[in-house]
């Protein structure tokens, strides 16, 4: 599911309201050691940096990148390597953007449009992916469909419906203050542009005005709360709060409405042998806005050497695009039957940037994350953006139950950085835990592409998992005789430690990176492949 509405505490005179991704031969290894001395970087990033912070380096740069481009200059260089390809379970992905339409995988064993499954593989038309979510869109949360399903004797019911009336109440709280908000905002822009005689009047012009008018005072005092927002103008601020009144509107009108049907395919998703080769195959997002595949693509492997847009961290790679997540929870079936395709299909890392905190079939899951561990796929994984120690609360999908062991040695799990060393350098929004976090890559602000030939930044756990693949399939296509748990503990044993003390969860607890993840690592692009040399030599 994409990234959760999370508001943003703000107060007023007025009421109080809320607003709110080949042999190196006889080079020898860097250390792979505690990084703690390394400077703290106090000047703000420049506009190079901002966007190609996830492949810098922390000692050169003191930025805590991934050392990609200290990796391609001292390590690969010109050695192209084998093409992997690398499946992106995920929403819609633009195969057309400028970026990415090079690197997309297509099916040769499928004529395009036939109408026929040439390949036998029950998919019919697959020439670049498969889409399971079909012409839906918006579903319901899982804990929703649990509570319209009215089965009572599901394990989590109870937990399901408390969440459920939680949420509920918190979301129409949220509408009632916005609404007010939204309304009084722009009554005071209609107000100060009679007064000023224009609809650009500046921060400066409102903050100088002496008046005992009520109405301008009160406009005033609403001009105040977009300026200690950060906005400079009140139309900005009005189209904030509209977005975020239309983020609130969907969590109450689409996730959280039980009488919601969103799914089109005409399947049982309660019976994973139902209607085999369900859905289609456009993997395109319908619209602009469905950006998250798109973005997640173009991390792992827009065209390097195109001079365009954005380098992704892979240079040999094609993306499988596997449409399963739709707007809201995804189905266990179609993440199920997701897997199976790529890992059917000949992927050799799969990306699987959503989740959730219910699963009604996570068996099914597990069983997939098996059938790829037996066909030697790497699963990379975001440990997800709720600020919670997911060792205690549920995630989903999972390659364990709780904190058990684990079903394969092919599941990485990753938490989000922020372009800054130190205290500060975890995702305020990042999931982390001792046992079921792997490592941390970068997470935030990280620059990618998006529908429609442009560009953005965007946050979450979702940006750091396809860093990680990207990682994952240089090492696969360098030395493509390591198998995926060798390919997995690379990952995690070549990475950063770093010992000093950050702050994670939503109450900012203080602790090291070793309390939140096994590794107490950040993945380190150059490192990896210098392990991967020295094992692959081994072997």
């Amino acid at each position: 599911m994409k990234n959760t509405f999370k508001a943003i505490a703000i107060s007023l005179v007025l009421p109080s309201v809320l607003l709110g991704c080949a042999s190196t031969g006889g080079m020898l290894s860097t250390p792979v050691e505690n990084i703690d001395s390394s400077p703290i970087k106090v000047s703000p990033l420049t506009e190079s940096e901002k966007r190609s912070w996830a492949h810098l380096d922390l000692v050169k740069d003191t930025i805590p990148g991934m050392s990609v481009d200290k990796a391609y200059t001292e390590i690969i260089k010109n050695k192209k390597g084998k093409t992997v390809i690398v499946a992106v379970i995920d929403g819609a992905t633009d195969i057309d953007h400028e970026d990415l339409d090079d690197v997309i995988w297509i099916n040769t064993d499928e004529i395009p449009n036939n109408g026929k499954d040439d390949d036998n593989n029950g998919y019919i038309d697959d020439v670049h992916g498969w889409n399971f979510v079909g012409d839906g869109y918006d579903e319901q949360m899982e804990y929703t469909r649990i509570l319209a399903s009215g089965d009572r004797s599901h394990p989590r019911y109870a937990e399901a419906e408390a969440l459920y009336n939680q949420e509920y109440q918190k979301y129409s709280q949220l509408k009632t203050d916005y609404d007010e908000v939204y309304k009084g905002t722009v009554s005071a822009d209609k107000v100060l542009t009679q007064h000023f005689g224009t609809s650009i009047y500046t921060k400066k012009e409102v903050l100088a005005l002496k008046t005992e008018n009520e109405n301008l005072i009160t406009a005033i005092q609403y001009a105040q709360l977009m300026y200690s927002n950060g906005y400079e103008y009140m139309h900005e601020g009005i189209k904030a709060i509209q977005r975020d009144l239309d983020n609130i509107n969907e969590r109450l009108n689409v996730h959280l409405n039980k009488n919601l049907n969103g799914r089109k395919t005409g399947d049982n998703p309660d019976d994973l042998n139902d209607k085999p080769g369900y859905g289609n195959n456009n993997v395109r997002p319908p619209t602009k806005d469905q950006s998250h595949g798109t973005h997640v693509s173009g991390i792992i492997a827009a065209e390097r050497y195109n001079g365009k847009g954005i380098k992704g961290v892979a240079n040999n790679v094609q993306i499988m695009p596997i449409r399963s997540t739709p707007n809201g929870d995804e189905y266990d079936k179609d993440v199920t039957l997701a897997i199976r395709y790529a890992v059917d299909n000949g992927a050799k890392v799969i990306n699987m940037s959503f989740g959730k905190s219910f699963s009604t079939h996570s068996d099914w899951v597990r069983d997939a994350i098996v059938y790829a561990a037996q066909n030697d796929v790497l699963i990379v994984h975001g440990a997800g953006n709720e600020a919670e120690n997911i060792d205690v609360y549920h995630k989903f999908p999972n390659d364990a139950i709780g904190t058990g062991p684990e079903v394969a040695d092919n599941f990485i799990t990753v938490g989000a950085l922020q372009p800054k060393y130190g205290a500060n350098m975890v995702g305020d929004y990042s999931n982390y835990g001792k046992v079921t976090v792997d490592v941390f890559a970068p997470g935030s602000d990280i620059y990618s592409s998006i529908p429609e030939n442009e560009y953005e930044s965007q946050r979450g756990t979702s940006m750091a998992a396809p860093n990680v693949s990207g990682v994952a399939a240089l090492i696969r296509s360098q030395y493509p005789n390591l198998s995926a748990p060798q390919v997995k503990q690379i990952l995690i044993d070549s990475g950063l430690s770093v010992k000093t003390k950050v702050v994670v969860g939503a109450n900012g607890t203080i602790k090291s990176l070793s309390d939140i993840s096994k590794s107490g690592k950040i993945v380190n692009a150059y490192n990896a492949l210098i392990m991967a040399s020295q094992i692959s030599n081994s072997n």
